[in-house]
């Protein structure tokens, strides 16, 4: 059936139900009209009819028909450039027969969404090899860059999506911060939930510090590797648990929020003289091998407005952070 596509749930999706799944991904659809569809049974879950109330699993692949399209017109790409093959080549940091490390620019979408003409998901069709095709494992921000990691098999998307659920992969960020922690390394637990919340142009959802049954345990382990004078400083941040915007709302909790942040951060997040764009790069992976099990660790070097700001200060671009067991 021509224009039909198939998306696997991420690992930061296990538990989601599917009707929140689907504002998520494509949230021009109206909820009647998705009721509409599941009751047709055009919407599947592994191959499976679904409610909308359905808890969404690793491993679960989201059939979505034809109907998408006129909700989400950038979704109808169904070919791609040598443009986009290109791109994707020049940002592999690593590439064996199991996975690819790709330092994924600022401002480029991993997913697709509402206007979103390019986005890595779809440029990997671009790479696709004896008919399968690379598959997303975790996702970063738009406005995050730094590594991504890309399942090249199915039997390589399970194990990494399951190291990713199980804690098993150690991420350091950078992260320009407006602000100097008090200590200067720490651990930041404070669990966060989605809210809504009054902002000057009405309501609006934010990830926000918060307690009871829908709060989330978040922590954060931090470093100070350097400082520029004025409160800015480089920080290198470990999620130990990996909630939506985590670094960002932990950032802005201790008083300094990551530069370039307005969402969280406000004016404060906002320096003369450097690029107004989020300093929020991530660095490094240590992760066991989908194939061997080996711990195998990859890094990005940093690249665009951050890699501008980093030589502005001359903090050093192979800085290294090390992570004590005793920080947790």
């Amino acid at each position: 059936m021509s224009g039909v596509q198939k998306k696997a749930v991420l690992p930061d999706e296990i538990g989601m139900r599917l009707d929140r799944w689907f504002k998520l991904h494509f949230p021009e659809l109206r909820h009647g009209q998705l009721e509409k569809i599941l009751r047709k049974g055009q919407v599947r879950v592994s191959g499976s009819r679904a409610k909308s109330n359905q808890r969404l699993a690793l491993g679960d692949e989201i059939r979505i028909p034809p109907l998408m399209e006129s909700n989400q017109p950038a979704e109808r790409k169904t070919s791609y450039s040598e443009q986009d093959a290109e791109e994707i080549r020049n940002n592999i940091l690593y590439e064996d027969d199991a996975f690819i490390a790709l330092n994924k620019p600022f401002g480029l979408a991993v997913q697709g969404g509402t206007n979103m003409q390019r986005h890595v998901d779809g440029m990997l069709a671009s790479y696709a090899r004896n008919g399968e095709r690379p598959k997303l494992v975790h996702r970063l921000d738009k406005d995050t860059g730094g590594l991504l990691l890309v399942a090249k098999t199915r039997q390589s998307a399970q194990r990494l999506g399951d190291a990713f659920k199980t804690h098993k992969v150690e991420k350091t960020y950078w992260a320009l911060t407006a602000g100097v922690p008090r200590p200067p390394e720490g651990t930041i637990e404070m669990p966060i939930a989605k809210r809504m919340v009054r902002v000057d142009e009405g309501t609006t959802e934010r990830v926000v510090a918060a307690k009871g049954e829908s709060a989330k345990a978040a922590v954060t382990d931090y470093q100070t590797l350097d400082e520029a004078g004025h409160g800015i400083a480089f920080l290198a941040m470990r999620p130990i648990t990996g909630r939506t915007h985590q670094l960002r709302v932990h950032g802005a909790a201790i008083a300094c929020p990551i530069i370039g942040d307005g969402k969280y951060g406000g004016n404060n997040a906002h320096i003369d003289g450097i690029s107004p764009k989020l300093h929020l790069f991530c660095r490094s992976m240590t992760f066991p091998h989908p194939k061997t099990g080996q711990k195998t660790t990859v890094m990005a070097p940093l690249t665009g407005h951050m890699l501008d700001t980093w030589k502005f200060f001359a903090f050093d671009e192979n800085a290294h952070s090390d992570w004590p067991e005793n920080l947790r």
